[in-house]
């Protein structure tokens, strides 16, 4: 921020890491709180605010949905900290990673075996077709 002046949003989604349009998204259902505007009408960020960007944007990389980032949000503000409710949405949302990944070995598992069945070949049936058609 040189000169005093506030982030643009295209320096601010650079910034982050995001599109400009995920910027306008995240304001509109509340996530990045609305920024202050310049004479001219644009919008204007703060260093805070980018760091906000760049949270919600970790969150969303390691899976968490919306509204557990909107409470990680709350709980991350001065005073509200509570290791035991962070660690509550964390342990909830790794359960789920940890059931998304044992139906992608039991899907990986599937597939090999059948894609390995499959000769390649000209034959009048296909495994991988049959498969998918059951």
């Amino acid at each position: 921020m040189a000169g005093g002046r506030g982030l643009t949003i295209g320096r601010l989604a650079q910034t982050a890491g995001v599109n400009l349009e995920t910027v306008r998204y995240y304001e509109r259902i509340g996530l990045m709180p609305k920024p202050d505007r310049t004479a001219g009408g644009h919008r204007s960020y703060t260093a805070e605010q980018g760091r906000r960007l760049a949270f919600i944007r970790r969150a969303r990389e390691l899976g968490f949905g919306l509204d557990d980032i909107r409470a990680l949000i709350a709980l991350a503000q001065p005073g509200r900290t509570s290791c035991a409710e962070v660690q509550a949405i964390a342990a909830a949302h790794l359960e789920t990673v940890r059931a998304k990944m044992a139906d992608l070995a039991r899907l990986e598992a599937a597939l090999a075996g059948t894609v390995d069945r499959c000769r390649g070949d000209t034959a009048p049936s296909c495994p991988v077709i049959e498969v998918l058609c059951a």
